[in-house]
């Protein structure tokens, strides 16, 4: 593959010409041998010798029934680091630039980067980030010995086979891959460099965890994308719903890692019996079970990234979106033993084609099972197990754009008590108006314990978008884009729904599970009055005030968290008080002239602690 021959940047060019090897893959069962060191071999090791150090080992791969389970030696390296994006250009950002992070300009590591790459063998080969239509071109350069960071690669954003490149190709980014200098300049730390030049968005990934470069590092490249036309990508799952009784709705969930995104596309887990647990009271140790003997038919969409151009939308109200990647980055941490979520077990253990597992303990010729994580210390389970799954095996799978008619926001909560309060005061599900809605998606609570990052100590947020992590650009900018949708697509519900806990209680994500299956059933008939009430905390819009499920009545300590004996008005009016400040803390930086007047009027509206009604005024619904 003579790859001078297209139009790619002239550093690109100068790499393929001088490197001893370059292999340009036509498919991925091609990256799945090269992944493994070769066609007859089942096990391979990614080292590098590291100048001032030595040999280093960055992961162990292996050649399981089902596909590649790659290994990191490392437990950093099995999380996304929040703070690895830096800029190395000098146009407007918000997020930390290469020279200030590190005292010097990024250029001469640039410079180094492109040498040490010409000394390597290489991988090469074109993708589409986004949708065909919709999106840019790219090009990646990786270490040949890393092919099964390329397999992530190829398998999230596609690959095109070198004999159908068009004579036209000209990328408009391209991704270097070099992680030998996680060691020898950033302290083994996880550093993604995003270079934004005229005509090609460059991206440096100085590590070999897929998350914040293959995935997140392409998503910011479609957010710069959409920075300069005016829309967005967003951050989310979003799924197709159809009761036993042909009822059909379309939810889009969103939230930070860890938010229930994956979860919202899953059965709602059962128990031997077939009931759902409902939750367990960490308290008293009471449990509560529904029984909903056939579920909603489920149809998923998107996992993660959702493409919100403006080309897809109708102008009736309601948002439309189709999904930006070809494969999913499914965690698989509630997963813990067999039986739990028999549907991803099945597709996962017996795929049609192979599959990536990335912190699943797997030896070579095994079958990797996504219960069987990988530990990181003796009895210490890693909380992020992967597998990438693509979207072409995936069953009832829908193509193409939808209209959403829920959207959805999900917080990792903790658990709250009178004598430990905390932000835990949110119900099964809030109902928001859409002004409040979108300060959600400004304040994006990171959430407790959450198992896709590494830790941060206390409440803090993911951003704008709950994508601000992957931008490289300027977050009120962002804030703006978003409160058009806001503004727009006024026919769409809005809820708020938190996983892992409701007050005292230990809920995992059966508190979307359920808001689904209701939700469904209920189509779009309007709520009355007897059934929802003004949240205490004016934050939390809408409380449901009574919920029958299937003929269920659900208990309103599960709707309503101040009526919890363990938690009470004084506890929750604390955990009001945690939101209250972290709202506080989270929005003032968006209050500048660049800011919309109306989202002004909204934050300002939330910092002066208005009504709901307040709230409701400033964007009706329709």
């Amino acid at each position: 593959m003579d790859w001078t021959q297209f139009n790619i940047p002239e550093e690109a060019k100068a790499i393929l010409k001088q490197a001893p090897r370059v292999i340009s893959p036509a498919s991925e069962q091609e990256l799945t041998d090269l992944a493994c060191g070769g066609r007859e071999s089942n096990a391979f090791e990614v080292a590098y010798d590291v100048p001032g150090v030595g040999r280093v080992v960055e992961a162990h791969v292996a050649r399981v029934r089902n596909g590649i389970a790659a290994n990191y030696l490392e437990p950093y390296m099995r999380r996304r680091d929040p703070n690895c994006l830096v800029v190395g250009d000098d146009l407007p950002t918000d997020k930390p630039r290469f020279a200030e992070r590190f005292g010097k300009p990024f250029e001469e590591l640039r410079q180094q980067t492109f040498d040490w790459l010409k000394t390597q063998e290489l991988l090469v080969f074109a993708f589409n980030a986004g949708a065909d239509e919709i999106g840019l071109s790219a090009l990646v350069l990786c270490p040949a010995n890393a092919g099964f960071f390329a397999l992530g690669l190829a398998m999230l954003q596609g690959m095109i086979p070198p004999a159908e490149i068009p004579a036209d190709f000209h990328p408009s980014a391209v991704v270097y891959i070099a992680p030998v200098f996680r060691h020898t300049h950033f302290q083994g730390k996880q550093v993604v460099v995003h270079n934004r030049l005229p005509g090609v968005y460059e991206m440096f990934s100085y590590n070999l965890y897929p998350g914040p470069s293959a995935k997140k590092g392409v998503y910011g490249m479609l957010l710069n994308l959409g920075e300069k036309e005016g829309w967005t990508t967003a951050h989310c799952s979003t799924v197709r719903v159809i009761t036993p009784y042909d009822n059909e709705i379309t939810l889009m969930h969103e939230g930070a890692s860890g938010g229930g995104k994956s979860e919202m596309l899953e059965q709602a887990h059962r128990a031997p019996d077939g009931r759902w647990l409902l939750g367990r009271n960490l308290v008293t140790g009471e449990e509560r079970y529904l029984q909903i003997p056939r579920a909603c038919e489920l149809r998923p969409v998107t996992d993660d990234m959702a493409l919100c151009h403006p080309s897809i939308q109708a102008n009736h109200g309601k948002l439309r979106l189709k999904d930006a990647e070809r494969a999913w980055f499914v965690r698989v941490d509630h997963i813990r033993r067999y039986g739990t979520d028999p549907f991803l077990e099945g597709l996962t253990a017996q795929p049609e084609r192979p599959l990536l597992f990335l912190n699943i303990d797997a030896v070579p010729g095994s079958r990797a099972l996504i219960w069987e994580h990988i530990e990181d210390a003796p009895g210490k389970p890693c909380p992020n197990p992967r597998v990438i799954i693509p979207r072409a095996i995936v069953p009832n799978i829908i193509h193409g754009s939808v209209t959403v008619d829920i959207r959805s926001f999900g917080v990792r909560t903790p658990p709250c008590t009178r004598e430990n309060p905390s932000y835990g005061i949110i119900g099964l599900f809030h109902i928001l108006p859409p002004a409040l809605a979108w300060l959600w998606r400004l304040a994006a609570p990171r959430g407790h314990d959450n198992p896709s990052i590494v830790h941060e100590e206390g409440m803090s947020s993911e951003g704008v978008g709950s994508y601000w992590p992957f931008s490289s650009g300027l977050q009120v900018r962002h804030a703006n884009i978003l409160l058009d949708q806001f503004a727009a697509y006024r026919r769409m519900r809005y809820i708020l729904v938190p996983n892992q806990h409701i007050g005292a209680w230990k809920v995992g994500f059966m508190a979307q599970w359920i808001a689904r299956e209701y939700l469904a059933r209920r189509g779009s008939a309007r709520f009355r009055p007897e059934q929802i009430r003004p949240a205490r905390c004016a934050l939390l819009g809408y409380a449901m005030h009574q919920m029958q499920v299937e003929g269920q009545q659900i208990a309103r300590w599960f709707l309503q968290v101040d009526t919890q004996p363990e938690v009470g008005e004084e506890g929750y009016d604390q955990g009001a008080k945690i939101l209250y400040e972290f709202f506080r803390r989270t929005l003032q930086p968006f209050l500048t002239e660049d800011l919309d007047p109306l989202g002004r009027q909204i934050i300002t509206c939330a910092l002066d602690r208005g009504t709901l009604q307040d709230f409701e005024a400033l964007i009706p619904a329709e």
